[in-house]
């Protein structure tokens, strides 16, 4: 016989739970439906993070400029000093071997004096302190003595020195691995934004750029300017035949540069050796405020912290290496942040 019993009514505590549980459900659907779904950056906003994100790579460049310019000069300088080091090395067993023969004439004839068993035996910077010893050597041994004395002092500070430029050396080759992945980084996140944009966005940000520039595989009209001198001519014209040329991090030519690369490298042409960086370069001559003064050939740097270099090549114009995927090529002075120009 079929049971006729009511079903069992759900506790108020529990349709109270799932009453709620069904609305916050409802609420969080409605909210899902209603939410904008989040927007791609459009083109114009991923150009701007990429500047920056460029600007940023140029400016851990000259670091990284820098950093490796200190490692040459610290790597030849360490040269010069291990040169000295063993050359002052060869000089004091010299001196030590010609104590050593007078040593051994007397030591033959049976005579060998107390003064040269002592110090074959020690130190000699202890034995010259001792004034009474100096009474027993003849004026030659004497002489030959502080000789011996004065290199060995020389060559410990020597030593002294190259074991502190090592020291800073593996500091600087460790900083230049910190600014080359900070480079590498920069780059890497500006070509993730880059590979974003679609096919059209990419010819668009393109067609920009050569607008913004001046034509990079002809002359542009640069109006009567007058060099600043016959080397600043001369390296301004090296400049311009590496037009279109790869802005490349770290290079200062001969195929590819960066900004201050490719400035040392053209002045070097000239016969004018300026420093590496854009920093140092705002450092090698006069500076020149108002932009009505420049020159062909004269330095412009831009930005408040002066990572950027290049020519002014007149007519309001420079030629510089802009940043990485990039040419040597013209551009106006006014699309950078003038701070001054330098004459070389």
């Amino acid at each position: 016989m079929a049971s006729h019993r009511r079903p069992k009514q759900p506790s108020r505590a529990r349709v109270t739970v799932l009453t709620t549980a069904a609305a916050a459900a409802v609420a969080i659907s409605a909210q899902a439906a209603n939410a904008a779904p989040s927007e791609k950056p459009s083109k114009d906003e991923v150009k701007a993070k990429v500047d920056k994100l460029y600007e940023q790579a140029e400016q851990a460049t000259e670091k990284y400029n820098g950093a490796k310019e200190k490692q040459e000069k610290l790597q030849k300088e360490i040269s010069t000093i291990q040169d000295d080091v063993a050359r002052g090395q060869e000089e004091l067993n010299e001196l030590r071997d010609s104590i050593g023969l007078a040593a051994a004439a007397q030591y033959r004839s049976g005579t060998i004096d107390s003064s040269l068993q002592l110090f074959l035996s020690s130190n000699p910077d202890d034995y010259l302190d001792k004034a009474s010893t100096a009474d027993q050597l003849s004026a030659q041994q004497v002489e030959a003595l502080k000789k011996i004395q004065e290199k060995q002092r020389e060559l410990a500070q020597e030593r002294a020195e190259a074991s502190d430029k090592l020291k800073d050396l593996a500091a600087t080759r460790t900083e230049l691995g910190k600014k080359k992945k900070e480079v590498q980084s920069k780059l890497a996140e500006a070509q993730k934004l880059l590979n974003s944009l679609t096919a059209a966005e990419k010819a668009a940000l393109a067609a920009e750029d050569a607008r913004a520039s001046r034509s990079s595989s002809s002359r542009v009209d640069l109006g009567n300017s007058t060099p600043a001198s016959s080397r600043a001519a001369a390296a301004f014209s090296a400049a311009q035949s590496k037009i279109g040329s790869p802005y490349v991090y770290g290079a200062s030519g001969p195929s590819s540069f960066d900004c201050s690369g490719l400035t040392s490298w053209a002045y070097a042409q000239a016969g004018v050796s300026i420093p590496r960086t854009s920093q140092a370069q705002a450092n090698a001559g006069t500076r020149i405020y108002n932009q009505s003064d420049l020159q062909v050939g004269d330095l412009v740097i831009f930005y408040g912290d002066l990572h950027h270099v290049g020519f002014y090549a007149g007519n309001g114009q420079v030629l510089h290496a802009p940043r990485t995927g990039t040419v040597v090529r013209y551009e106006s002075i006014n699309n950078m942040p003038f701070q001054f120009g330098v004459r070389i």
